[in-house]
């Protein structure tokens, strides 16, 4: 007939300690800095990651272009001021340019490829490299810049 208001029989809203002192230190672990933690490293090395993709040292040059959206990992060709020329951070003569890039095109002549040429790169080089690549077949060639800086 009657209902049973916070007895001690019904779990009556008081929680129950582990290892039945009081006062007693604290035997859980708290996750919540833990992964906020982890959350702020992820964000770090998802910035710091394409930043760290080639190795060979260029100053490009700046422009206002947009930066573009990327998938994948794209191969890059590099052209450092002294005129030579690297696949990734291998060095390559211009005339293995084309048959090395169809050799590690993994999606075929669809491969993103971005040419990276020194801000005091020679002009000429730099075109070479590019119309070489365009004339073997690949479509997706881009030229890598900085974004530039207001003054």
């Amino acid at each position: 007939m009657g209902m049973n208001l916070g007895g001690q029989g019904s779990g009556g809203g008081k929680r129950r300690r582990r290892g039945g002192g009081h006062g007693g230190p604290v035997s859980e672990i708290n996750v919540t800095p833990l992964v906020d933690v982890m959350l702020v490293l992820l964000i770090i090395f998802m910035v710091a990651a394409p930043m760290m993709t080639v190795g060979v040292p260029i100053d490009l040059p700046e422009t206002q272009a947009k930066p573009m959206n990327s998938d994948t990992q794209p191969i890059t060709v590099s052209v450092n001021p002294a005129g030579e020329i690297y696949l990734q951070e291998t060095k390559i003569a211009i005339d293995e340019v084309v048959p090395k890039l169809e050799a590690i095109a993994t999606t075929g002549y669809n491969e993103r490829i971005y040419v990276r040429g020194d801000t005091n790169a020679g002009y000429g080089t730099v075109m070479q490299v590019m119309a070489r690549i365009s004339s073997a077949g690949f479509k997706n060639i881009g030229l890598v810049t900085l974004q530039e800086q207001s003054k």
